[in-house]
């Protein structure tokens, strides 16, 4: 058993089966007899369900048929029984091969440096993207099983829906939306932190995404609660227009 052995205070990390076997079966046997908490376990269950979703990557349109096509290209080549044309010739073959070798791998280094230069860019900003997603992922999950982790959602205007996860001891908030309207072109949904009516910047919505996760940039800190705008694209540093929605912290 931890040593944080309160029913209450293990939610989150009961719908994200990251307790031990004793742990869980505590939990379950308290769930049994508090409406409150099997409560905050369904909430809890519905937005980690949501957030795999958030952050599953879709291959590009065309990749599956881009491969088979390729691989159709790749044929083996059947070795050829040949008379042996003796030591000297083989030589002279080999020299002449040599060299049109060697020509060929000049050309197609020419003709496909810049191509080898910008796939190695495209590898790279897919690893850096791929890494960054990895951490939020990681940054999400650690708020939803704090001990202490609360939701509170709400619905926006123009459509769709937000659940912010708020935990006090790791002084971080995570939001999840839902069936978010797309923004107008050049604009994106930003997150506030309403630190008691001053609005601080917290994190950009991705606008390709109809639900996407965030964890919210910053600490907590005096932040009684959350807003968000549509701001140019890039983020700006205080809000340019109406909220889209205001949601107070659960206690």
């Amino acid at each position: 058993m931890s040593i944080i052995d309160d029913p209450h205070t293990l939610t989150g990390a009961y719908a994200m089966h990251a307790l031990d076997d004793e742990e869980r079966a505590t939990v379950e046997e308290h769930l049994a007899a508090c409406d409150t908490c099997a409560q905050e376990v369904r909430e809890f269950t519905a937005t980690t369900a949501r957030l795999g979703q958030a952050s599953a990557i879709t291959p590009r349109q065309g990749l599956k048929d881009e491969v088979l096509r390729r691989i159709t290209t790749v044929r083996q080549e059947v070795p050829l029984a040949k008379p042996d044309p003796g030591p000297g010739a083989v030589r002279q073959r080999s020299h002449r091969l040599s060299r049109w070798a060697l020509a060929a791998c000049l050309v197609v280094a020419a003709g496909l440096g810049g191509t080898t230069v910008w796939q190695h860019q495209q590898a790279q900003d897919a690893r850096e993207r791929a890494q960054q997603t990895q951490r939020q992922a990681d940054g999400v999950a650690a708020v939803l099983a704090a001990p202490d982790a609360r939701t509170r959602t709400g619905r926006l205007s123009g459509g769709g829906s937000g659940t912010v996860v708020v935990s006090a001891s790791r002084d971080r908030a995570a939001f999840l939306a839902t069936e978010l309207p797309t923004p107008p072109r050049g604009k994106v949904y930003q997150l506030w932190f309403n630190d008691d009516g001053t609005m601080r910047p917290a994190g950009l919505l991705d606008p390709d995404r109809r639900t996407d996760s965030l964890l919210m940039d910053g600490q907590l800190g005096r932040a009684i609660g959350m807003g968000i705008t549509l701001e140019p694209a890039g983020g700006s540093s205080r809000p340019t227009g109406a909220p889209v929605a205001l949601m107070d912290f659960p206690a």
